[in-house]
């Protein structure tokens, strides 16, 4: 039997008088990977860092087990949050640190490991992610998918059953999103890790998605597997995954 790991509940958000997400639900499986999808516009950016504590919403709930972190104080925030990991599109790596630095940071900050350790555990993280000769690199001198890769490595420097991963492919090249949808499938085979991650490459989707829920001016529109856009796919949902432009849009440019 399935595990939930994350809820949410009539997900209800504005900014200002516009209103971006409009009663979304859904629930995550542990060690799933979900994928967030839909238009630019839609939501899918505001929804994770609702996910990730990073936004509160005008209205509704995010549960990890039974603790709803929207009407959470900041301190028990904070402790959820460093059971979290996050891997931000443009890698969120800092400049002035090594590879190695970076991803010993949470584990300084939040982890509770022994100093003494800390190199061993790093040379693992950045191993899983195949860069164990990196650690003593600058973010300078890598590639955007080492970026990536990286990001991702500290992401799950402190083993979180969760790790929110937005826009993973995006600016890499066809041959560097593969392998990094590789990664992701391979430290799910091997950690157990739940990835809920956010992007529109269609290649990435179907490669590695559980299931995926589907966003349109703040409204869920679909919830399901890739099967599933054929049978149970509103004209939206498959217009996506045809990769078909508005009508209005098409007619506007002609």
């Amino acid at each position: 039997m399935s595990e939930t790991i994350l809820r949410v509940e009539n997900l209800v958000t504005h900014y200002g008088e516009t209103k971006v997400l409009d009663g979304v639900s859904f629930d995550v499986e542990k060690g799933e990977i979900f994928v967030i999808i839909g238009g630019s516009g839609c939501g899918k950016s505001t929804l994770l860092k609702h996910m990730c504590g990073l936004l509160r919403p005008t209205s509704g709930s995010i549960y990890y087990g039974d603790r709803d972190i929207t009407v959470m104080d900041e301190e028990e925030l904070v402790t959820i949050q460093r059971a979290i990991g996050i891997a931000l599109q443009s890698s969120g790596l800092f400049n002035s640190m090594t590879i190695g630095d970076n991803v010993a940071m949470p584990l300084r900050e939040y982890g509770n490991v022994d100093p003494a350790l800390i190199d061993a555990v790093v040379r693992m993280k950045l191993s899983l992610v195949g860069m164990a000769t990196a650690q003593h690199l600058m973010p300078s001198e890598l590639s955007g998918g080492m970026r990536k890769r990286a990001g991702l490595a500290r992401a799950i420097a402190l083993d979180p059953p969760v790790v929110y991963f937005d826009e993973p492919s995006a600016g890499l090249d066809p041959i560097m999103a593969a392998g990094l949808d590789d990664l992701i499938l391979d430290l799910r085979r091997m950690l157990g890790t739940t990835f809920i991650i956010v992007t529109h490459e269609l290649d990435s989707i179907r490669k590695i998605a559980d299931r995926m829920l589907m966003l349109d001016r703040g409204k869920t529109v679909f919830l399901g597997t890739v099967d599933d856009v054929e049978t149970q796919g509103s004209d939206r949902v498959r217009q996506f995954f045809d990769r078909r432009a508005d009508e209005y849009i098409t007619q506007r440019n002609i």
